[in-house]
């Protein structure tokens, strides 16, 4: 999974940032469980997904935000 640029989270609706925060946490999941096996090649991409994750919490936060300021 790449890193999500802000203009991408920017044109996201609600129900797509949902639906790819879920995304994200799956993959953490198992990215985390490998890790944890030793099977695991790449340790920064945990670190890359709670970003990420991180990233569109803020996004959700601020579109709710706005909409109580309207």
């Amino acid at each position: 999974m790449a890193i999500i640029k802000k203009k991408e989270l920017k044109n996201m609706t609600k129900e797509e940032l949902n639906k790819k925060l879920e995304e994200l946490k799956l993959e953490l999941m198992k990215e985390r469980a490998s890790a944890y096996a030793g099977v695991a090649k790449n340790h920064g991409k945990i670190r890359e997904l709670k970003k990420t994750i991180a990233r569109i919490y803020t996004f959700q936060n601020e579109k709710i935000i706005k909409g109580k300021l309207k």
